[in-house]
C-alpha cells in the first residue's frame, strides 16, 4: 500500500509507474521531475549573448527536463523557476496560460499582447547602448528544433467563427458545431492574423524589432493602456466574426441540410431532377426515364430541388418541365410534355387505379415467360390472355359512360383512325350488326408505346419494368440468325416491289441489323417492324396492325410510307404451338395504341358466315383482314417460298388465323376472349376500376316539387 502511493506519474501518458522505474512502462519516456516545456522558443536578434550559462544535466535520480522521450542526445534545459510559472500570461483568444517567454499562444498561435516586461529592454529614446536580453530568457536549442518541426509538419489550423474551435485544415466543417469552413481568409486568420489591426501591427513591429542590432536601439511605439487595448481587440473579434457569418450566409451552402435532403430523396425524386437537367442539356432519354417510372410531368421544382441542382440561373422554384422546355427552347421536348400533361390530368386507366394488382400482374407475366429449347431458342408466353372492356359499362348512366370513355380512350387516335383515314370501324356490318367495334386505349407517348400497347391488348397494363423489352432483346440476340435471314430477305423484296433495284454489301446489312438489335436494348427507343415480328413469336399469336399509310407533317404534308400496317405471323414456330386468336394494334402519328373490343353476349345471337361451337361466355370480335378498299392486308416477313399472289396469302392467313367470311363477303379474323377463362388478376383489376365509376351518381334535376318534399320527409 505504501509503495502504491509513491508511484510516479508519467508527464506524457499519465501512466503511474513504480518508483524504481527509470522510464515509463507505457511510452518509454524518461522519468521527469519538472513540467514539460511546450511554449514557442524565445526568438531574438542574431546578436545574442553567447556567455549565457546552461545548467549541467543531472543524473537520473535528479530533476531533468526532456523535450521528447527520444531526445536524450539533445541538450537538456534547466528546470523552470517558480517565478516563471507564476508569471504565465493568459491568451486573449482561448485563455490558455502560456510561459512568459512565449510570443504566441501554444494552443491557438495567437500573438501575445503585452505592454512591457522585465525581459524587454527599457524604452528610452536617447540611449545608444546595446540592448541585451535577460539572463532568464535563453535560446532553447532543443525546444526551438522541436517547435520548428511541429510547425513544418502540421499546417495551420482554421478557427471556427461560431465556437472558436481549432479544426484541422482538411476538414470542411467544424467538428464541434458542424459549422462549414469559411471561404474568406479573415475568419481563418482570426487567431493568428499577420495584420489584424493597426494596434497589433505596431506591436508586432515593435516586438520583432525590440532587440538591439548594429549598436543602435530601435524606436518602439509607446504602450497603449490595457483597457483601451482590450476594447479594441474585442471590437476586432466581433467585426471579424460578423464578417465571416455574413459571408457564410451569402456564399456557403449548408452541407448538413443538403445531406438531410439527399437522405429523404426517393428514386422518383432523383429521376425528376435528372429530367430537369435533361431539359437543360437536351437529353430526351432522361425525360423518357422519368415518364416511364410513372412520374408526374406537372410536378414543380421546390426550394430543396433547386438547392440540390445548384444552378440558380437555370432552375427557379415553381418551374415544371414544361417551363424549362420553354425557357431553353426545346421544341421537340415541349410537344411531348404538353401532350403528356394534358392527358395525365384526366386519364384514369385500370393499371393506374390498382397499383397493387398491377404489380402482381407484372410478376405473373415475368413468371410465365419461358425459353424454348433447341435451335430456335426464342422466349414465349404460356398464357393466352386478351383484354376487353367490360360489358357492365353499358349499365352506367350516359354521363358516367362519357367520362369513362374520356379517361380510358385516346380520342385523338380514335378520330384519326376512324375519320381522317378510315382504318378501323369503317364497316357497318362489323361495327353494328356483329358488335365488333374497336376502341383505341390511351397509351403513354414514349418510345415504349409498342411494348405498352402489346401488354395493354393482352393483360391491360404497361411495360413499366421493361420486362417485355428485355425479353424482346434476348430473343433477338439468341435467335439472331433466324430473324436476320427473314429480315434481310423481306427488305430486299420490299425495295424491289417499289422499283428500287440495288444490292448491299454484307457489312452494310450487318450494320443495319446491329442497329435494330441496339434499339431493342435501349429503354425509350422507338421500335420497327422487325420488333413486331419478334413480339408475335413471344406471344405465340398473330398481331394485326391497323395504321395510317403515310407519314405527315404538322402542316398535313405527306412525308413517306409508314410500312407498319399489316399482319405479323409467328412463322418460325410450328402452327400447333401457336394460338389463332390475334391481337389488334393501331398506329398513327408515330404512336402505337392497343385496339380492344367490348364484351358482348356471344356469337350465336349475331350470326355470320361460319358455324362456331362456342360458349355463351366467349366474346368473339371480328377483325377485318382487308382495308377500306377491300384489299387484303399485307403479310410481313414472308420467305420467297411463301410469297405469291393474293390467293396464296389468303390461304396462309386461314392456316394461321381463325377466319370467316361475313354475309357481306368480307374476310375477317375472329378474336376470342372469355371472362371466365381470363386471368383472375386481370378480372379483379377491371372490377376495381369499374367500381370507381359505379359510385359516381350524376345529379338529376327535380321535375316537380313533390319529389323534393319526399326527400325532406
Amino acid at each position: 500500500m505504501t509503495e502504491q502511493k509513491v508511484k510516479w506519474s508519467c508527464d506524457y501518458c499519465t501512466y503511474e509507474n513504480w518508483p524504481s522505474a527509470v522510464k515509463c512502462t507505457m511510452c518509454r519516456a524518461q522519468r521527469l521531475r519538472g513540467p514539460i516545456i511546450t511554449e514557442e522558443p524565445y526568438k531574438n536578434s542574431p546578436d545574442l549573448d553567447h556567455g549565457l550559462e546552461w545548467d549541467p544535466p543531472r543524473t537520473e535520480s535528479g530533476s531533468n527536463l526532456l523535450i521528447c522521450p527520444d531526445s536524450s542526445a539533445r541538450p537538456r534545459v534547466r528546470t523552470a523557476s517558480v517565478a516563471e510559472i507564476a508569471n504565465k500570461w493568459s491568451c486573449q483568444m482561448c485563455t490558455y496560460l502560456n510561459w512568459p517567454r512565449a510570443l504566441r499562444c501554444t494552443q491557438c498561435l495567437c500573438q501575445r499582447l503585452r505592454t512591457s516586461s522585465p525581459t524587454e529592454c527599457p524604452q528610452t529614446s536617447g540611449s545608444n547602448g546595446g540592448c541585451r536580453p535577460s539572463r532568464h530568457s535563453p535560446v532553447d536549442t532543443c525546444e526551438e528544433y522541436n517547435d520548428r518541426n511541429r510547425l513544418n509538419t502540421h499546417p495551420p489550423h482554421w478557427t471556427c467563427t461560431v465556437c472558436t474551435y481549432q479544426n484541422w485544415p482538411t476538414t470542411t466543417k467544424c467538428v464541434v458545431c458542424d459549422h462549414p469552413k469559411p471561404n474568406n481568409q479573415e475568419a481563418i486568420q482570426l487567431a493568428g492574423s499577420t495584420e489584424p489591426t493597426p494596434v497589433i501591427n505596431e506591436q508586432d513591429r515593435a516586438r520583432w524589432r525590440g532587440s538591439c542590432s548594429g549598436g543602435q536601439s530601435q524606436r518602439r511605439s509607446p504602450p497603449m493602456p490595457k483597457r483601451e487595448e482590450n476594447v479594441k481587440m474585442d471590437f476586432q473579434r466581433i467585426a471579424l466574426a460578423a464578417g465571416a457569418m455574413s459571408s457564410r450566409e451569402e456564399q456557403d451552402v449548408d452541407f448538413k441540410k443538403l445531406k438531410q435532403i439527399r437522405n429523404r430523396m426517393r428514386k422518383t425524386d432523383w429521376l425528376f431532377l435528372n429530367a430537369c437537367a435533361g431539359v437543360v442539356e437536351g437529353d430526351l432519354a432522361a425525360i423518357e426515364a422519368y415518364k416511364s417510372s410513372g412520374g408526374d410531368i406537372a410536378r414543380q421544382l421546390t426550394v430543396d430541388d433547386v438547392q440540390l441542382l445548384s444552378r440558380s440561373s437555370a432552375f427557379d422554384v415553381g418551374f415544371t418541365l414544361v417551363h424549362l422546355a420553354i425557357r431553353f427552347q426545346r421544341q421537340d421536348m415541349l410537344a411531348i410534355l404538353l401532350t403528356e400533361v394534358n392527358q395525365q390530368a384526366a386519364k384514369c386507366i385500370p393499371s393506374m387505379v390498382c397499383p397493387e394488382l398491377t404489380e402482381q400482374i407484372r410478376r405473373e407475366i415475368a413468371a410465365s415467360l419461358h425459353q424454348r429449347k433447341g435451335d430456335f431458342a426464342c422466349y414465349f408466353l404460356t398464357d393466352p390472355v386478351t383484354f376487353t372492356l367490360p360489358a357492365d359499362i353499358e349499365d352506367l348512366p350516359p354521363a358516367v359512360q362519357e367520362k369513362l370513355f374520356d379517361d380510358v380512350l385516346d380520342r385523338d387516335v380514335q378520330k384519326e383512325l376512324e375519320e381522317e383515314s378510315p382504318v378501323i370501324n369503317w364497316s357497318l356490318e362489323l361495327g353494328t350488326r356483329l358488335d365488333s367495334r374497336l376502341y383505341a386505349l390511351w397509351n403513354r407517348t414514349a418510345g415504349d408505346c409498342l411494348l405498352d400497347s402489346v401488354l395493354q391488348a393482352t393483360w391491360g397494363i404497361y411495360d413499366k419494368d421493361s420486362v417485355l423489352r428485355k425479353t424482346l432483346h434476348d430473343s433477338l440476340h439468341d435467335c439472331s440468325h433466324w430473324f436476320y435471314t427473314r429480315w434481310k430477305e423481306w427488305e430486299s423484296w420490299y425495295s424491289q416491289s417499289f422499283g428500287l433495284h440495288f444490292s448491299l454489301r454484307e457489312e452494310q446489312w450487318q450494320e443495319d441489323w446491329a442497329f435494330i438489335l441496339s434499339l431493342a436494348s435501349q429503354p425509350g427507343a422507338s421500335l420497327e417492324q422487325t420488333h413486331i415480328f419478334v413480339l408475335a413469336h413471344i406471344l405465340r399469336r398473330p398481331i394485326i396492325v391497323y395504321g395510317v399509310k403515310y407519314y405527315k407533317s404538322f402542316r398535313g404534308e405527306t412525308l413517306g410510307y409508314t410500312r407498319f400496317q399489316g399482319v405479323y405471323l409467328p412463322l418460325l414456330w410450328e402452327q400447333s404451338f401457336c394460338w389463332k386468336s390475334p391481337i389488334a394494334l393501331g398506329y398513327t402519328r408515330g404512336h402505337f395504341s392497343a385496339l380492344v373490343a367490348m364484351e358482348n353476349d356471344g356469337y350465336d345471337n349475331r350470326g355470320a358466315g361460319a358455324n362456331l361451337n362456342t360458349d355463351d361466355d366467349v366474346t368473339v370480335t371480328f377483325l377485318p383482314l382487308v382495308d377500306s378498299e377491300r384489299k387484303l392486308l399485307h403479310v410481313h416477313f414472308l420467305s420467297a417460298q411463301e410469297m405469291g399472289n393474293e390467293e396464296q396469302q389468303e390461304k396462309l392467313l386461314r392456316e394461321w388465323l381463325d377466319c370467316c367470311v361475313t354475309e357481306g363477303g368480307m374476310l375477317a379474323a375472329m378474336q376470342k376472349s372469355s371472362r371466365r377463362r381470363n386471368h383472375p388478376l386481370v378480372t379483379q383489376m377491371v372490377e376495381k376500376w369499374l367500381d370507381r365509376y359505379r359510385q359516381i351518381r350524376p345529379c338529376a334535376s327535380l321535375s316537380d316539387g313533390e319529389e323534393e318534399e319526399d326527400e325532406d320527409e
